[in-house]
């Protein structure tokens, strides 16, 4: 894809975040998931006409994760993101599969990707909530909601119900620590392993931590 059509879409995806501050979906989650998609297409291989405009306008429309619209977010950023890339001359079987890798990102919308190029968004979103960069968006979600970090009593969730809205340590478990076995390709996976190993450590760390409070 030429480089100066791929500078015309950030420049309108960042214009576009700059209205709605929020640092776990920032113009910085878009550069990683977008360089994350363009490494997993070196390995795996697909359309980076589709891989690189989908990457960039994932989250072009974001939604509050704790708003009711929230599983319907990736669909609303897909229509207007295909709207805008359209008046830019993509091509309409580049759209067609640029919509479906949108809507398919959205861990909330439980859409099946069934493309190669959806996969690979897809995975390349995951992986931007693992590792250390995972662990801090978490909180930072968590910070938003003003949860407490974690459940004064039972931290583990080992006699309550999970609540992650509450609790932002209940993500890891909720969701987090799932991610990895939902990954589609390959390489994603062998990318998600140090990712894990990272956050079990943090969570290894923490419970030590915890046991030493007086």
């Amino acid at each position: 894809m030429d480089q100066q059509l791929i500078e015309k879409i950030k420049s309108e995806v960042f214009t576009n975040l700059e209205e709605k501050f929020d640092p776990s979906h920032d113009r910085l989650h878009i550069e990683r998931v977008f360089k994350l998609a363009c490494l997993l297409q070196e390995k795996e291989g697909g359309d980076l006409d589709i891989i690189i405009p989908a990457s960039l306008m994932h989250d072009y429309c974001p939604t509050e994760k704790d708003s009711s619209n929230r599983k319907f977010a990736s669909q609303v950023s897909a229509d207007e993101a295909v709207d805008f890339l359209a008046s830019l001359g993509l091509k309409e079987h580049c759209l067609a599969g640029i919509h479906h890798a949108i809507v398919a990102h959205s861990f909330s919308a439980k859409i099946e990707p069934k493309t190669l190029e959806a996969k690979i968004v897809q995975d390349a979103d995951r992986l931007d909530a693992l590792g250390s960069v995972g662990i801090g968006r978490t909180f930072s979600v968590g910070a938003r909601f003003k949860s407490r970090f974690y459940h004064e009593s039972d931290p583990w969730g080992e006699h309550r119900e999970l609540d992650d809205r509450s609790h932002t340590l209940d993500h890891f478990f909720v969701k987090l620590l799932k991610l990895a076995d939902s990954l589609q390709t390959k390489t994603a996976k062998e990318l998600a392993i140090p990712r894990m190993k990272i956050m079990k450590l943090f969570l290894d760390h923490l419970k030590e931590e915890l046991r030493t409070r007086p």
